[in-house]
């Protein structure tokens, strides 16, 4: 099997800069950028796009919950409709900036706290599925989950997914915090390297879980996320297509 790593990227918003994008876009393979709901707006979205162009990278959309102040990871009550007509909203934002670049859109992804509720909130994660049916490119997600369950029952195209930086409970739900901590490279490669020899995890009460994953993400708001990607790529080569 193929590992691709994932990157979320366009985050800056104005004079507010948020992330590494141009020491990380070396070291993997697909960009999820930011739509403007959480991070980004036209001149990031556009420069970002241009920067994953200019590295052969992959381009999917990362949209959220209407929420910047909150940089999307605070969770909202809403309803289907809703959800999907602003993921739709989104999407076509960053689309523009595709066609003009002439870059087709690789996949979507939602982020923050609106991931976490399409995991478990079946209403959220058909919400997810009637916007992605317009457009017919894989959908990330955590596998074992609605994400999974609601996407290929819908007919869409899957993608399990795994987050090196972050924490997972014993039940298999990421430990999502509005600010992410350093993560040792070491750590970061050895959970990688587990996932993908192994499909297990060490989760934060010390017990392994099983878990897929297609592609590896990697958060540019780490505040070392440069040493951890580049600790990834370099240990995880062997099982990329690249």
């Amino acid at each position: 099997m193929s590992i691709d790593i994932n990157c979320d990227m366009g985050e800056s918003f104005g004079l507010y800069k948020m992330g590494n994008d141009e020491a990380l876009i070396q070291y993997i393979t697909e960009a999820n950028i930011a739509c403007g709901y959480h991070g980004s707006d036209p001149n990031h979205m556009r420069s970002t796009v241009e920067l994953a162009k200019r590295h052969d990278v992959k381009i999917g959309a990362h949209f959220s919950l209407p929420d910047l102040q909150g940089f999307g990871r605070r969770e909202m009550k809403i309803d289907r409709e809703e959800v999907a007509n602003f993921i739709i909203y989104q999407i076509g934002a960053l689309r523009g900036f595709l066609d003009v670049a002439g870059v087709p859109l690789s996949h979507l992804k939602p982020h923050g706290a609106l991931y976490g509720m399409a995991a478990r909130q079946e209403h959220i994660a058909e919400a997810v599925a009637d916007a992605a049916e317009h457009f017919r490119v894989p959908v990330f997600g955590l596998a074992g989950t609605l994400h999974e369950t609601v996407y290929t029952s819908r007919g869409l195209e899957f993608r399990p997914e795994f987050f090196a930086d972050l924490d997972y409970d014993r039940a298999g739900n990421l430990l999502i915090t509005r600010e992410h901590p350093e993560v040792p490279p070491e750590l970061a490669v050895e959970r990688c390297l587990s996932v993908i020899r192994d499909s297990k995890v060490r989760c934060n009460d010390g017990s392994d879980i099983p878990i897929a994953a297609s592609t590896i993400c990697i958060h540019s708001d780490t505040p070392n996320s440069a040493a951890v990607a580049e600790a990834i790529y370099t240990a995880l080569l062997p099982y990329m297509d690249r």
